[in-house]
């Protein structure tokens, strides 16, 4: 089993208007076999933990740790990082012009594991994954994610997931922009790699619609960089149900207080 340790996060990013602190004391801990869930509004920095564990340069580490089964996750490059078993789902999947499907995926398994795959094996999994995940076998030729709708590059990156076999899989906001049926695939395709039980998922989403089908087992609520309120399932449907306002509330702020104190016990 391996685990994945954030403990009491800050970080900031440069703004026309300064320096700016996005994660005010994150902590959170994920073992492989468990699905924890991210909620919470815009703008509270959900997608800043995403890309501060995938090593973006953009966000500055100010405190705090990540550690991935011990080992500093901070002091990694970020492709040191996918080869330690780190794979992020990116909300905004970009094109790249000039690199097929095809090349793109055996490049990149290579690289993570340290040698290439077998190519009669590997063609046989890259056909099978792309017929669970209802991409036609045609994009394994065009070049990356260029001229793909928005839900076939979600696809593509639950794609990418099934076939680099990560330890950890951080998806953020996997679910936006997806149909009904494209929502249904995409988290087959989640709940085929969890399956194997040698992985953890980190889901950020605002919404509960994809827990309907990506089943987590723990819930974290974010409001302004700090992780709220923590439970189960149950936080979720409560959440459905009352949205974030409370959270904003004078009941809320009490709530962040008690957390940051129970966080410093």
């Amino acid at each position: 089993m391996s685990t994945l340790e954030i403990k009491d996060l800050h970080v900031s990013i440069e703004t026309e208007q300064g320096t700016k602190e996005i994660l005010k004391g994150v902590s959170l801990t994920i073992k492989t076999g468990q699905t924890h869930a991210i909620m919470g509004p815009n703008g509270s920095g959900k997608s800043t933990l995403a890309s501060t564990i995938a090593g973006h340069p953009r966000y500055n580490v100010t405190s705090g740790t990540i550690t991935l089964d011990g080992e500093n996750v901070l002091d990694m490059s970020v492709d040191e990082r996918a080869r330690a078993g780190l794979f992020l789902a990116m909300q905004y999947p970009v094109e790249i012009p000039g690199v097929s499907m095809t090349n793109f995926l055996r490049t990149a398994k290579t690289a993570i594991d340290g040698q290439a795959p077998a190519l009669r094996t590997w063609t046989k999994d890259v056909k099978a994954a792309m017929q669970q995940l209802r991409i036609d076998a045609d994009f394994a030729q065009r070049n990356v994610n260029e001229g793909f709708s928005g839900g076939e590059k979600k696809r593509v990156e639950i794609l990418q997931l099934e076939l680099f076999k990560p330890k950890f899989a951080i998806l953020d906001e996997t679910d936006s922009g997806l149909d009904v049926d494209a929502l249904k695939v995409v988290s087959e395709g989640v709940n085929r790699a969890h399956a194997e039980g040698n992985m953890g998922t980190l889901l950020i989403t605002h919404y509960t619609r994809i827990l309907r089908y990506i089943k987590p087992d723990f819930v974290h609520v974010f409001v302004d960089g700090q992780v709220v309120e923590e439970g189960g399932p149950e936080l979720a449907d409560r959440l459905e149900e009352e949205g974030y306002d409370r959270y904003a509330s004078g009941a809320g702020a009490a709530t962040i207080a008690a957390a940051a104190a129970a966080a410093q016990a």
